[in-house]
C-alpha cells in the first residue's frame, strides 16, 4: 500500500515539472513568424536559382541563334574567294547581328574573339561542313552562390558555348 502511494506522489511531482511545457503547446503566438523565418530563405534561394537559370538560358539561346545564322551564311559562301573575308563577316553576324559589325553586341561582353569559325573535312579546298562555335564567353551571374560562400566549386559563372555545324553547300570551287 505504501509503495503505491509513493509512486503516485512521484508521478504528481513529475507532472508538475513538465507542466510548464504545456503552456507553450497551447500558445500559438509567433508561430507564423517562425514559419516565415524557416521558409523565406528557401524561397529566396529558389527564386534566385530560377532567375539565374533563365538568364543563362537566354544567353545560350541568343548565342546559339547567332552561331546558326553565321553557319547558314558561311555554308553558301565560297571558301576560295579573295574578294571578301567571309569569316570576319560571319563573326560580325554572331556578335552584332550584321556583317558590317556596327551597333552594340547582342550579348554584353561578347566579342568577335569569342567566335570560332572552322571549315571541316572535304578535299581540295572544298569542305564538307562549316562549324561556328562560341568560345571563352562566361555567364556573369547576378546571384553567384560561389562568390557569396567563397567556394569556387559552387560558382554559377559557367561558360556559354553553343556550337553549330552545317553542311557546306558549294560543291565546286568558285574562281
Amino acid at each position: 500500500m505504501k509503495h503505491h502511494r509513493i509512486r503516485k506522489i512521484r508521478n504528481l511531482r513529475r507532472s508538475r515539472r513538465l507542466s510548464w511545457l504545456n503552456r507553450f503547446r497551447r500558445n500559438e503566438q509567433g508561430v507564423q513568424l517562425l514559419e516565415l523565418a524557416i521558409v523565406l530563405p528557401i524561397m529566396l534561394l529558389l527564386f534566385a536559382a530560377v532567375a539565374e537559370f533563365g538568364r543563362y538560358f537566354y544567353e545560350y539561346t541568343t548565342a546559339a541563334k547567332g552561331a546558326r545564322v553565321a553557319a547558314r551564311y558561311l555554308a553558301s559562301k565560297s571558301v576560295t574567294s579573295t574578294k571578301t573575308d567571309w569569316k570576319a563577316n560571319a563573326k560580325n553576324m554572331v556578335v552584332y547581328g550584321n556583317t558590317a559589325g556596327t551597333g552594340s553586341p547582342i550579348l554584353p561582353g561578347l566579342t568577335v574573339a569569342n567566335v570560332d569559325v572552322q571549315y571541316l573535312g572535304g578535299t581540295l579546298g572544298i569542305p564538307d561542313t562549316v562549324k561556328v562555335s562560341i568560345v571563352n564567353y562566361e555567364h556573369d551571374p547576378l546571384f553567384d552562390i560561389g562568390k557569396l560562400l567563397k567556394i569556387d566549386a559552387l560558382s554559377l559563372a559557367v561558360d556559354v558555348k553553343p556550337s553549330v555545324t552545317m553542311r557546306y553547300l558549294l560543291t565546286t570551287p568558285s574562281v
